[in-house]
């Protein structure tokens, strides 16, 4: 319902699983290059994870979790299990490694697979939040202050708005998952156990995962996670921000949008509910409090917290889920939006002009000091009296002032606001199409790290 159907299954206890036995035959593999364990035990130990992937069911793993505090001390015994009938023995699986190694590799593992839908899926909002912005750049509506009319604007600058911030999320987003490191620091961040090649394990383990080096340990200094909590948290806020602004233009007061499938109601059969930016407000307004308690498992003591990690697992992962189906349902909103002009146009018109009694103003002021008192004055019988007033009528005459009470001649520089998002855009998309290929480096989540 909240959209997380397709990152859900990228974020799923069994996906959750795949990750943690993908970390474990990546570092058998890591582990047999440097001649630590047999090639044939690498690739009986890969095996294993895999069979181990699809067979094992998550609540027997929950189950078994219970003793230790994580899952990953069943999961080895099972994957030992699995390789003592094939001849490997028991020492060559997680040699060298400690829970805490696989249980923090396989989430960068699992961001960065679910993060890539997440950009994806706030990219396809962006995009169609661009179309409207250029099909409407000249759409004039009433701009909106706490609640009140405003001034003229279009809704082309509106959904450039939307288009800039969901764009800015994306980018700061990706950015952070550009190259989430490996972890591998034995028991006590060390590396002692097979020293004095750990190191180069660490690194093996993440050229075979596709990671960035770890640089250090990060065992109990999550920064990075935190900074992946808060992109998210940000680009929830974005997709926050679209969605009560469509929700509330769909008003049956205001009626200046629609979607293209409307929610119904069980009880009245007139209802056309603006049902997926709904419930994309609805997944966006939960992140904010999983942020922050992403935020508080930071205080990790010394080389290995107790707690903080664990409340860390799937916090992180509802935050993955709920922003990606948020924003998945903002597209799909955003997508089949209809804009209706003449709801807009009727809008702009409420007032009889009054939103341009600022206008007004500006133009009196070259003629008396009293330019602001005397509109004040006028603006109280509504926006037909500031057309009829006579003080206003002796300075600015009949034709002048029916110019300044037209609203589509007050835009100021919106069509152009609406040119100078999309031009961005269109040369972003340019750099990334030219510019050169990243070479794996400390770069995203590892750049605390490498600094």
């Amino acid at each position: 319902m909240l959209g997380g159907t397709a990152i859900g299954a990228a974020s799923s206890d069994g996906a959750w699983i795949a990750a943690l036995l993908d970390v474990e035959a990546a570092l058998a593999r890591a582990e047999a290059a440097l001649g630590v364990i047999e090639p044939h035990h690498a690739d009986a130990i890969g095996d294993a994870a895999t069979h181990l992937a699809s067979a094992l069911a998550p609540e027997e793993l929950g189950r078994e979790a219970v003793c230790g505090g994580n899952p990953v001390i069943p999961l080895v015994e099972r994957l030992r299990a699995v390789c003592r009938q094939t001849g490997v023995p028991a020492t060559a699986v997680h040699k060298g490694a400690t829970s805490q190694d696989i249980s923090d590799t396989a989430p960068m593992v699992l961001a960065r697979r679910a993060g890539a839908l997440v950009v994806m899926e706030l990219r396809a909002a962006a995009d169609a939040a661009a179309a409207l912005a250029r099909t409407h750049r000249d759409t004039p509506m009433v701009a909106r202050t706490l609640g009140q009319h405003a001034v003229p604007t279009t809704f082309g600058a509106l959904a450039a708005t939307w288009c800039s911030g969901l764009d800015r999320a994306a980018g700061a987003l990706t950015a952070v998952m550009a190259e989430p490191p490996v972890q591998f620091g034995g028991a006590a961040r060390t590396l002692a156990v097979l020293h004095p090649q750990d190191l180069a394990i660490a690194d093996g383990l993440a050229e075979e995962l596709g990671l960035a080096d770890q640089s250090v340990p990060w065992h109990a200094e999550h920064t990075l996670i935190g900074e992946l909590a808060t992109a998210l948290g940000v680009a929830a806020g974005t997709i926050a921000k679209t969605t009560t602004d469509i929700i509330a233009l769909a008003e049956t007061e205001i009626g200046e949008v629609s979607e293209d499938s409307p929610g119904g109601s069980s009880a009245m059969p007139d209802k056309r509910n603006a049902i997926a930016a709904i419930t994309a407000r609805a997944a966006a307004r939960r992140v904010p409090g999983l942020v922050a308690t992403t935020l508080g498992t930071m205080d990790h003591e010394f080389q290995r917290e107790a707690g903080a990690r664990h409340a860390e697992w799937e916090t992180v992962t509802d935050l993955l889920r709920l922003t990606g189906g948020a924003a998945h349902r903002l597209t799909q909103s955003l997508t089949g939006l209809h804009a209706h002009p003449e709801a807009m146009a009727r809008n702009l018109n409420a007032t009889d002009g009054l939103l341009l009694a600022g206008r007004i103003t500006d133009a009196l002021a070259a003629y008396t000091d009293d330019a602001h008192a005397i509109v004040t004055a006028a603006a109280v019988g509504g926006g037909h009296a500031l057309a009829t007033d006579p003080t206003i009528l002796m300075y600015l005459g009949a034709e002048r002032l029916r110019e300044l009470l037209d609203p589509t001649a007050y835009l100021g520089h919106a069509g152009d606001i609406v040119d100078r998002v999309l031009s961005a855009r269109h040369g972003a998309d340019s750099t990334a199409q030219s510019g050169p290929d990243s070479n794996r480096s400390n770069t995203g989540l590892a750049g605390r790290e490498a600094s």
